[in-house]
């Protein structure tokens, strides 16, 4: 682990975890708070690594330290529940040197009813000897080589404060500065941090240029270009722009098979025009669309919820009904369902 004041977080995160590994190695990056001290309980093999602004160099540094067969990592946010323990156990158990890597099941984030909303899966385990290294001061990854094996072993994220200010879009100002020449990856990180940071025509310069070079073979750069578009639309969402915003979710369909999230926003682009019976048209592909997304489920009560305001707006009010019971199937506890159950309820005759 690599750590910085994390007071709040650290003794949750190693109480799931310390009597099921074989060492804690904690690499503290300059904590002010009561870091290390919580480290203490748990382990005794803690060393300082000087900031420079390269969560790269951190974590190969605490890699380095590392004397057992294999590494798992984790942040300080992150969390193994206590459901998720038997499952460590018996990967543990199996592990007989002849996999590389192992990736686990990771909830990023999860929406107001406690479900997962991001859901990733992270190299999180791999053979020492294998000398892997992390690549890119921010943002950083490790590129998988050699076996691998997928497990459902799960990691749950819990942060409970925000990141410094712009911490990582000064990482990337500092890289430019310092004449670093991005990759694809990095590429779309960068776009994508001046989005979150609200640099909007910024980013949609970026996500643009991003775009118009690697769109040529589309397929080929789909892992980053496919979230770089759907980011791009959200862009010209911000600033108003419905026609580009449509066009950019319209270049994907051209390119590939469509996606529940991609129809969702070309529906609600209809409907927040007041294209009600349009939006409805989305909403229904959406609905029915083939999509292997982790999270359709939560998708899908979006475009229920949405398509029954829709009918509820053409006075469709027995339609409207019909698609919010759908909603309720998935979220049969949410506010905004059973506060639409009441009044389409209330409106048919």
């Amino acid at each position: 682990m690599i750590v910085k004041n994390e007071e709040l977080v650290l003794d949750n995160c190693l109480k799931n975890v310390h009597d099921l590994v074989d060492e804690i190695i904690i690499v503290d990056t300059g904590s002010t708070d009561k870091t290390k001290e919580i480290a203490k309980k748990y382990t005794d093999k803690i060393y300082d690594f000087k900031w420079i602004d390269d969560f790269s160099a951190a974590r190969n540094f605490s890699f380095s330290k590392a004397t057992k067969d294999y590494i798992l990592w984790l942040d300080a946010d992150d969390v193994l529940p206590e459901d998720q323990r038997e499952g460590f156990k018996k990967l543990k158990e199996s592990l007989d040197g002849s996999a590389d890597m192992y990736t686990m099941v990771y909830i990023y984030a999860k929406d107001a009813n406690g479900k997962p909303s991001v859901i990733q899966r992270n190299y999180r385990l791999m053979k020492r000897e294998n000398n892997y290294k992390w690549e890119s001061p921010i943002h950083e990854y490790i590129q998988p080589y050699g076996k691998i094996i997928n497990t459902e072993v799960t990691v749950v994220h819990n942060k409970l404060r925000p990141n410094e200010k712009n911490r990582n879009l000064k990482i990337f100002n500092k890289m430019i500065n310092d004449g670093y020449e991005f990759n694809e990856r990095e590429k779309y990180c960068y776009a994508m941090e001046l989005h979150r940071s609200g640099n909007i025509p910024k980013a949609i310069d970026e996500f643009e240029k991003f775009k118009k070079q690697y769109s040529t073979d589309y397929e080929k750069h789909k892992w980053y270009l496919y979230d770089a578009l759907i980011e791009l639309s959200d862009c010209y969402k911000k600033i108003g722009n419905d026609n580009k915003e449509l066009d950019t979710l319209f270049f994907i369909l051209k390119n590939q098979m469509p996606t529940i999230v991609c129809l969702n926003k070309i529906a609600d682009n209809f409907r927040r025009k007041e294209k009600y019976k349009e939006a409805i048209y989305w909403f229904n592909l959406s609905a029915n669309c083939e999509d292997d997304n982790p999270l359709k489920d939560n998708e899908l009560f979006k475009t229920y919820l949405a398509q029954g305001f829709c009918h509820y707006q053409l006075k469709q009010y027995d339609k409207a009904y019909e698609v919010n019971e759908k909603a309720g199937k998935i979220n049969p506890q949410d506010q905004s369902y059973l506060k639409n159950k009441e009044i389409y309820q209330s409106l048919i005759k």
